[in-house]
């Protein structure tokens, strides 16, 4: 089972991840949590990796709505967004929202799931258009 939705971008790394984030905010995503993977292991284990970005991304009005069917959908909760090097280009990837319906097995997350796929769809579709 597929758990990413994934575009390959043939830009700078630092210029694609400014791109990511306006494109989340242009589909009502915020960002909430950042973490520099590179930066972190580098720090604590001194091992030397590509630039690696986690963005927690979160679009309030479908936070509110998964909450409200299961409030256990906090521990799948923000989408987390990657953003990492690889070779000459940068690829991003978005969770695939469809997991929450698979993994709670809950009919009210499937339009959940089905309008945070569009709006994720939309943001990574902005990416390729541009070229970064």
């Amino acid at each position: 089972m597929s758990y990413d939705r994934t575009v390959t971008v043939q830009a700078p790394f630092d210029q694609v991840q400014q791109d990511v984030r306006r494109a989340l905010a242009d589909q009502g995503f915020g960002v909430l949590t950042e973490i520099d993977v590179q930066a972190t292991l580098k720090a604590k284990l001194g091992h030397a990796m590509e630039p690696y970005l986690i963005l927690g991304a979160c679009n309030p009005p479908l936070a509110h709505q998964a909450l409200e069917a299961d409030r256990s959908i906090g521990l799948l909760l923000p989408c987390n967004v990657v953003v990492r090097s690889e070779g000459d280009h940068v690829v991003v990837q978005a969770v695939d929202p469809g997991t929450m319906v698979t993994l709670t097995g809950l009919d009210a997350m499937e339009p959940v799931a089905e309008e945070a796929t569009r709006l994720l769809d939309a943001a990574l579709a902005s990416l390729t258009a541009t070229g970064g």
